[in-house]
């Protein structure tokens, strides 16, 4: 007699614990479930769309769409530990909002200024909030917002950057940071990291603050110095001589105002550390690579033996190289010590 198929009743289950934002879910699925069937369902029941999401697993690659394996059975992430990361559909029209108000009040300042051309050039006051970043908002789902948030708004008030979108008039709707992970990628050619990013021509920006690891804040000097590169895309989209002579001239007014204000960090640490870890910004050059768009790209060194690993894995094995470096000094030092020690006494 063959054998029925089995119902819904009896067909077995698995459950995945999901964390967004500091809430954790439990999702159901059959056990013949795959990754798409995840994303489909996180996107009915959170509202967050599938191209949005972004899932960490430990020992296992960044999963986002498209997939390269949209077969992969959930099977795979059974009993890990799942950090969801996205916004939701609300949350993505609410900035698009902020950016078609920004592009409306930039268009009627533009046509505001060409009909004062024949006027007297006013005073520029460099306390005018006109010319700033409208808003500044952190990521709500990585640790220590509030440390973003402060770093944020230092470079909001930095004296060098305020003076500098006075004189070019710029207004910048929303500055952010980056989510690290999500801008970094590493292939056979090694590993490449974007530093910032200007969305239609000054509406956005965002900064990679973090390191990868999400453990610590990179040197300040050089996110304000990326922060010069994305103002200079508020001009000039290509990356032509006109773009970068802009971009030089933005960073010697902020690092003339800076001294100007007494705001030098000679003799002062500008490293911002959440955990005391901080290997890996030691690791990378400060600028290294090009930019591309509107876009900073780091280059790393290329290493053909880190092609196709994560971003945590690359990061384990570069601490285990280290770890074996230091144990195999110290072996090499135990055994010049042995040879130019006399031979013992015991065999007498």
């Amino acid at each position: 007699m063959a054998d029925s198929p089995m119902s819904d009743s009896e067909q077995s289950w698995l459950t995945l614990r999901i964390t967004h934002r500091k809430a954790t879910y439990e999702l159901s699925f059959p056990e013949d479930a795959t990754i798409t069937d995840l994303f489909n369902e996180i996107e009915a029941s959170l509202d967050i769309p599938v191209a949005n999401q972004k899932i960490i697993a430990p020992k296992t690659p960044l999963l986002k769409a498209p997939f390269k394996n949209p077969d992969m059975p959930l099977l795979d992430l059974k009993g890990k530990h799942l950090t969801l990361m996205g916004s939701g559909a609300a949350e993505i029209q609410q900035v698009q909002d902020m950016a078609e108000r920004v592009a409306k009040r930039n268009a009627a300042r533009m046509a505001q200024r060409s009909k004062a051309r024949h006027a007297t050039t006013t005073r520029r006051n460099p306390q005018d909030s006109q010319y700033t970043f409208l808003q500044v908002r952190p990521l709500q789902d990585l640790p220590n917002p509030d440390r973003s948030q402060k770093l944020l708004l230092r470079l909001k008030e930095d004296p060098g950057i305020r003076a500098a979108m006075t004189k070019h008039k710029f207004a910048v709707g929303l500055l952010t940071e980056m989510e690290p992970l999500s801008h970094t990628q590493t292939t056979h050619e090694g590993t490449s990291r974007i530093l910032g990013l200007n969305r239609n021509q000054g509406e956005v920006i965002e900064l990679r603050l973090r390191t990868d690891a999400h453990d610590g804040y990179r040197d300040y000097k050089t996110i304000r110095k990326t922060l010069c590169h994305e103002l200079a895309h508020n001009v000039h989209g290509p990356h032509d001589r006109n773009f970068w002579d802009l971009c030089h001239q933005i960073e010697r007014e902020v690092d003339a105002a800076d001294w100007k204000s007494g705001g030098h960090t000679i003799g002062e640490t500008s490293r911002y550390t959440v955990s005391g870890r901080d290997e890996e910004e030691e690791d990378y050059p400060e600028d290294f690579g090009g930019w591309t768009g509107g876009e900073f790209v780091l280059g790393g060194v290329k290493n053909s033996s880190t092609a196709g690993m994560s971003r945590r894995e690359v990061l384990a094995q570069a601490a285990l190289e280290r770890q074996r470096k230091e144990v195999d000094s110290e072996r090499k030092v135990l055994e010049e010590k042995r040879q130019r020690s006399p031979p013992s006494d015991e065999s007498k």
